[in-house]
């Protein structure tokens, strides 16, 4: 029922993967109040047993109290503030603390493009928009891939909360090529053209192993758009234009830890990973709803153009990732009850608190995931250190000479 869709033109080259603008917002919403698929969804949730019992009926409800919940909304902005609201009362719910670092160092009338490291699907970048939004600043567009976007309706929530669509299922090369250029093109323009910040992952997909690190490849797509209209411009030239600011979020406890862990045990022990139908969406459900901890955000600083590679700009963004990335008691404990790198393990600041909470949630996890659990809370410790990282069934390498 999603009808009212921007289309493709020569006056908007990217209408079709960029955010939905403020004269779109009121059709699109009154749209999804009558999506069948999403009101199911809902209530589902919200109303299991009258959805199983009486469908029709819940759905009207759902659909009523959707219409309630968006009267008056007109534009971006009015969308984002209402979803501000759930943002608060899920960090008061599920985090014990959320603080952040290195804000206060960016001009705010200025754009960046914000490359982060990449636990949560959803909430790495909320967490940036929520850190932007309590500072009185204009909150992120999204980079989303569009293997998340598998229902019309997820693409026009996606869409209504600022996102733009990162081309992940294009067939054949010169079609990839094709949608990165416009990709490229795109974020380009919200940098330098619109002055409108954007946030996107370091890399393709979450790191599900703890170890963060930057794909080359994304910094050679964000790079096309300048590089093919100036074929002198230099890299570095292309980096500094697009004002990248690496962005560090730690997480004391991900929700998602042990759906993380079955799927690397049945990498390494089947050789491959068959994901579930709706599993991405239960993952954001999961990490919205489940307990955090304690969560830090730490903003980098922007590069510079002294930059004449791709994995320059990589091994950059990683450095002042890790950097920034905060420890916490989940991380020490889980590098202690591995019995790996002794040394590395800082007790200091540990209180009896914190062991029986990790303690709590270790038991919970089945026997043959608990060394992939903890080897999630233990390489960012061995990250930091230069360290090689913990593979559950391999070999430890020797302390590696620096961190990437």
């Amino acid at each position: 029922m999603t009808e009212n869709r921007p289309d493709s033109s020569a006056q908007d080259p990217w209408a079709d993967i960029r955010p939905f603008n403020d004269d779109e917002v009121a059709g699109v919403l009154a749209n999804l109040t009558q999506e069948p698929e999403l009101l199911d969804a809902l209530t589902r949730y919200r109303l299991p047993r009258l959805s199983r019992l009486m469908p029709g009926l819940s759905r009207r409800l759902a659909s009523l109290a959707l219409r309630r919940q968006v009267r008056g909304v007109q534009s971006i902005k009015q969308f984002q503030q209402r979803i501000a609201g759930y943002m608060e009362r899920m960090i008061r719910t599920t985090t014990d603390e959320f603080t952040t670092a290195g804000l206060d160092r960016l001009d705010p009338a200025t754009a960046y493009l914000f490359i982060g490291n990449h636990r949560d699907i959803s909430l790495d970048p909320a967490f940036v928009n929520y850190a932007l939004y309590l500072a009185g600043r204009n909150t992120v567009r999204i980079a989303i891939g569009d293997n998340l976007l598998k229902k019309p309706y997820v693409t026009d929530l996606m869409r209504l909360n600022k996102s733009f669509i990162v081309p992940r299922s294009a067939r054949g090369k010169r079609a990839m090529l094709a949608a990165y250029q416009k990709l490229s093109g795109y974020m380009r323009h919200s940098i330098t053209g619109d002055n409108h910040s954007i946030w996107m992952a370091q890399r393709e997909g979450r790191a599900k192993d703890g170890i963060d690190g930057t794909d080359p490849a994304i910094i050679k797509m964000m790079t096309m758009s300048r590089r093919a209209e100036d074929r002198q411009a230099s890299l570095g030239e292309a980096i500094r234009e697009l004002r990248l600011v690496p962005v560090a979020i730690s997480y004391e406890y991900d929700p998602c830890d042990v759906q993380k862990a079955r799927e690397l045990h049945a990498m390494h022990t089947l050789g491959k990973y068959e994901k579930g139908q709706y599993e991405d969406i239960s993952s954001i459900v999961a990490g919205i709803t489940g307990h955090k901890g304690r969560v830090k955000l730490t903003f980098g600083t922007p590069l510079g153009a002294d930059f004449t590679a791709p994995d320059e700009v990589a091994a950059e963004i990683d450095r002042q990732v890790l950097e920034g990335y905060q420890l916490f008691p989940s991380h020490y404990l889980a590098l202690e009850t591995l019995g790996h790198a002794a040394e590395l393990v800082d007790l200091g600041e540990i209180t009896g608190a914190d062991r029986e909470r990790f303690e709590t949630r270790l038991a919970q996890v089945p026997a043959e995931l608990r060394e992939w659990w903890l080897a999630q809370y233990a390489n960012p410790v061995l990250n930091k250190a230069g360290r090689a990282p913990f593979t559950p069934g391999a070999a430890q390498n020797e302390p590696r000479s620096e961190a990437r």
